[in-house]
This record gives C-alpha cells, sequence and structure tokens, in this order.
C-alpha cells in the first residue's frame, strides 16, 4: 500500500495578492554572528570587535546582512509554507538593510504577496513576495522582493 500524504505547504493556487504571511520567531545570538563569521571568514570589526563596536553608531557588534537573510529563509521553511510545494527561488531584488540586529534582538519575517503570475509550464506559477524582517520593536530591519516558483494543485 502506498501513501501519499498531502504536503503542508501552499501551492501556487492557494496565494492571494495582498495575504501576508508571518513566521514564527528567532533571538539572533552572539554565537550565530560568530559562526557566520567562521563560515564565511568575515570577520569585519563591526561584527566582531566589540571595543572597536563602542565606537560606532552600534555601540556594540552587529549580525551580518546575509546572516540575517539566511535566518529569514530559516523561519521561511519554519513557517511550512514551502514544504513540499517549493521548486525552487528565482531572485531577491531591492535587498536593503534598514537597521542593525544584535545579539539578543528576536526576529521574525512578514511577508506580503504583491505579484502572482502563470508561467508556460500548467503545473508551476511564481509567486512575489515583498519580505520585511521585523525586530521585537516593531523596526523593520532588513527588505527585499523574493520570486519564488511554487508547484499547482494537483488536478484529480
Amino acid at each position: 500500500m502506498t501513501f501519499n500524504a498531502e504536503p503542508r505547504g501552499r501551492y501556487f493556487d492557494d496565494f492571494e495578492i495582498g495575504q501576508e504571511i508571518v513566521t514564527p520567531a528567532r533571538t539572533v545570538t552572539s554565537t550565530d554572528i560568530v559562526n557566520f563569521a567562521c563560515l564565511t571568514g568575515d570577520f569585519n570589526e563591526v561584527h566582531t570587535n566589540f571595543e572597536y563596536c563602542k565606537t560606532t553608531p552600534f555601540g556594540e557588534p552587529i549580525a551580518h546582512g546575509p546572516l540575517i537573510y539566511g535566518i529569514m529563509g530559516g523561519l521561511a521553511y519554519a513557517s511550512g509554507v514551502n514544504d513540499g510545494t517549493l521548486i525552487g527561488l528565482l531572485g531577491i531584488d531591492q535587498w536593503r538593510m534598514l537597521g542593525p540586529v544584535k545579539h539578543g534582538d528576536t526576529i521574525r519575517m512578514v511577508q506580503k504577496v504583491v505579484e502572482k503570475k502563470e508561467t508556460s509550464k500548467p503545473d508551476r506559477g511564481v509567486i512575489t513576495f515583498l519580505r520585511q524582517c521585523v525586530k521585537q520593536d516593531g523596526s523593520v530591519v532588513q527588505e527585499m522582493k523574493a520570486t519564488l516558483m511554487y508547484k499547482r494543485r494537483p488536478q484529480l
């Protein structure tokens, strides 16, 4: 007997223009920042040197922008929206860093459907989201447009 479970993710057909999806939250730690520096080799002092950072507007080390982008991907995964229905990421546009993220900040992602396009293949479609990374105080610290391809709901 074969059992094919329905994916928990959303199909192209399930998205509507203007719809917002809010992910679970996650706290960024000093360990995250150090591990990212080690992984990438980016030991820029604004991320790793506490004494230097006392002379900056931030006062302490800040997370790397790409680290926060990566965490946003993890938050999208945690939301389940892509599970079993995402075909792939097609592009990121207008990526902006609007504010710092420091160790101890808790972030979540709010993504709003801004465009929905059918493709030449009937089994898939393209969704563009406005993605915002929001800190615990409500400030938006990163913003971008993300374009992803999703499966369409199977026809029975």
